[in-house]
């Protein structure tokens, strides 16, 4: 459920990110109740302050809140939709940037998605 990346940047920011996708994914619901900071800190084998960092981070966001004495819950009005649609944008970003940056364009762009997606297929809404 929760992975991290020592190369991948801050640990609290990879926590943040974490608790975003499954949210997006559906593997985290609004309402859901996340782990405690020092559980969370055990099973990342992680300092429990950089716990408490991402959760602050997640608060300030709006994405959580904490309930005094209850724990660390996820907000019941999160905008998913939102959360689900800016991770896709970014995911564009860094495609498009990398398409760019191979001197390719809008065509060769299209051809690696379509070759990317099941069975080579675009897929129809």
């Amino acid at each position: 459920m929760w992975n991290l990346d020592v190369e991948a940047g801050p640990i609290y920011t990879q926590i943040v990110r974490g608790v975003e996708r499954m949210l997006a994914n559906g593997k985290m619901k609004p309402g859901e109740k996340l782990p405690s900071a020092r559980e969370l800190a055990a099973e990342l084998k992680v300092n429990p302050n950089t716990v408490i960092h991402a959760f602050s981070q997640l608060e300030m966001a709006q994405m959580t809140e904490t309930k005094r004495g209850l724990g660390t819950f996820v907000r019941e009005d999160v905008n998913v939709e939102g959360i689900r649609l800016r991770i896709l944008q970014e995911a564009a970003f860094r495609f498009w940037s990398e398409v760019q940056s191979l001197g390719l364009g809008l065509e060769d762009a299209q051809q690696a998605l379509k070759k990317a997606s099941p069975n080579g297929q675009r897929e129809e809404p």
